[in-house]
């Protein structure tokens, strides 16, 4: 089971990205770094524009884009393009993250998520 909700693209987003909390309800950005307030990943094939309406899977299992090595069970974030890499903050550094890899991946791959927007400290 995943809860998907829809959202005003407030950046241009492609599918299978993690997204932010907008500036206002109901608009969601791209997430571009470990601080931002991650909300979840894009369940929208094609990707949106600036002003389209996307879907967000905001819990559950789901696909995401893979830009760095990942082992399972790792804690992922979001890197510069949304993609998911590991999250290891400093310590006591906070980190937002988008959930958990249910399988190992490396950058490029498309891999199985659990959706479980949090946040971790190093």
């Amino acid at each position: 089971m995943k809860i998907i909700k829809n959202f005003l693209a407030t950046t241009a987003m492609p599918h299978r990205r993690q997204v932010k909390a907008g500036a206002n309800d109901g608009e969601v950005a791209l997430a571009t770094a470990s601080t931002d307030n991650i909300i979840g990943v894009t369940d929208y094939p094609g990707g949106a524009a600036i002003g389209d309406r996307v879907d967000v899977v905001l819990f559950g299992e789901t696909e995401v884009e893979v830009g760095g090595t990942l082992a399972f069970g790792a804690f992922f974030t979001a890197d510069a393009n949304g993609r998911a890499v590991t999250a290891a903050p400093g310590a006591g550094v906070n980190a937002r993250t988008g959930g958990l890899m249910t399988i190992g991946a490396v950058s490029g791959d498309i891999a199985r998520v659990l959706v479980t927007p949090s946040r971790i400290q190093g």
